[in-house]
């Protein structure tokens, strides 16, 4: 039985206070909750506060990036031991919003899920298509290409821990969501890619849906069956929205 995980991306929002006072409504607003897994990844500066106010309690904490050379003349970058070191467990790999603004590729994605799994955290693997794409009707090929490319290499034990975020780049940030038809169709599509290429771990890989969650939908787009969560961006930048977003289950 797989997990329910519910991560907060904040992107390049909140500074270290504002990012400490979300957490401390956060983390006893959820308090009680044990059946789904709460993950939030703010940005660098923070995650040292965050992960030092989280000890203890049901969160864990991820980042935004990382970089897969472990050290050297790489400006700007950040490594996996650095990640650990600010008590990171998780990272996303790959948003649309790298890859658009950025320059990410599936090859660099692969890298870095590949350096993530070897040192031990958790990576949150994003894939999607955008308006054009999904009007051209080149949605599966896109999503196939992202998965077998931006997974390749890795070890059946290893493809069991990574997480996977099917996020249509045209329902990030817009207001717009697929349907949950819409959305078990894709994430039913990774599921048999992946089970292609690793067999049983297709079973126990969880599929995140992202793409303007927010408390009125997330209740439908749980009951798909092969939906295993949220990565939620606006919605979890308050810890009040965030909260029903991790309770929907209640």
């Amino acid at each position: 039985m797989r997990k329910p995980l519910m991560a907060g991306n904040w992107k390049m929002n909140k500074t270290v206070p504002e990012a400490i006072n979300v957490v401390k409504s956060l983390k006893s607003a959820v308090a009680s909750v044990s059946g789904v897994e709460i993950l939030i990844c703010p940005a660098f500066t923070a995650l040292y506060a965050v992960s030092d106010e989280i000890k203890g309690s049901n969160i864990s904490l991820g980042a935004q990036n990382l970089f897969w050379e472990a050290k050297g003349a790489f400006t700007g970058e950040i490594s996996l031991e650095m990640l650990k070191d600010a008590g990171c467990s998780y990272v996303i790999i790959g948003h649309s919003e790298r890859r658009q603004h950025f320059g990410e590729t599936d090859e660099t994605v692969n890298k870095k899920t590949k350096a993530a799994l070897a040192a031990g955290i958790i990576p949150v693997v994003c894939v999607g298509e955008t308006l054009k794409e999904r009007e051209d009707n080149v949605t599966f090929k896109v999503i196939e290409k992202q998965v077998r490319v931006g997974l390749s290499g890795i070890s059946p034990q290893q493809a069991s821990l990574a997480v996977i975020a099917y996020e249509p780049v045209w329902a990030i940030g817009t207001g717009k969501t697929a349907t949950p038809d819409q959305a078990q169709e894709v994430h039913s599509f990774v599921r048999k890619i992946y089970e292609q290429m690793y067999k049983e771990s297709a079973e126990k890989v969880r599929i995140l849906y992202g793409g303007s969650v927010n408390p009125n939908n997330v209740s439908d787009l749980m009951k798909k069956t092969d939906i295993d969560g949220g990565l939620v961006g606006g919605a979890s930048l308050e810890a009040e929205s965030f909260a029903k977003l991790v309770e929907y289950s209640k």
